[in-house]
């Protein structure tokens, strides 16, 4: 059975997607720390990430690199903050997200879904495209 990972890559649940390519999606986590939260996963579905190849890895620690570049530009963020937990969703990812200080990398301190504001929400996916873009970097999505 697919994730909800899966199933937001392949377009059957709606995503906020700032990158694409063949081997790695990243989109905003709807449960985010702080707006411009972003899921960078590999597109295979692999449980954990010590399963993936080291070319795998390097591939989606590359991607991650640049997110957390363009989120400190996007958020004027004194870091970009990274996390890699997993046991929420059986598919690997990184959480990478905006910080200002410690208490940014608790999972404890996300927003629930309801209470983000989709305007909210949009615009920061659009701010880490354009950083990205800005950064020269093709994004493989629409800015929508």
């Amino acid at each position: 059975m697919a994730t909800v990972f899966t199933k937001i890559i392949n377009g059957d649940i709606p995503g906020r997607f700032v990158y694409r390519d063949e081997t790695v999606a990243a989109f905003l986590t709807i449960e985010p720390i702080a707006y411009g939260h972003t899921l960078v996963v590999p597109i295979k579905e692999v449980d954990r990430w010590t399963d993936l190849s080291a070319d795998e890895w390097a591939h989606v620690s590359a991607v991650a690199h640049n997110i957390g570049r363009a989120i400190t530009d996007a958020f004027d963020a004194p870091r970009a903050g990274m996390l890699i937990a997993g046991f929420e969703v059986p598919h690997a990812h990184v959480h990478v997200f905006p910080a200002s200080d410690m208490s940014g990398y608790s999972l404890q301190n996300i927003m629930r879904a309801d209470d983000t504001d989709p305007d909210a929400m949009d615009a920061a996916a659009a701010k880490i495209r354009a950083e990205l873009t800005k950064a020269g970097i093709d994004t493989g999505v629409d800015d929508k």
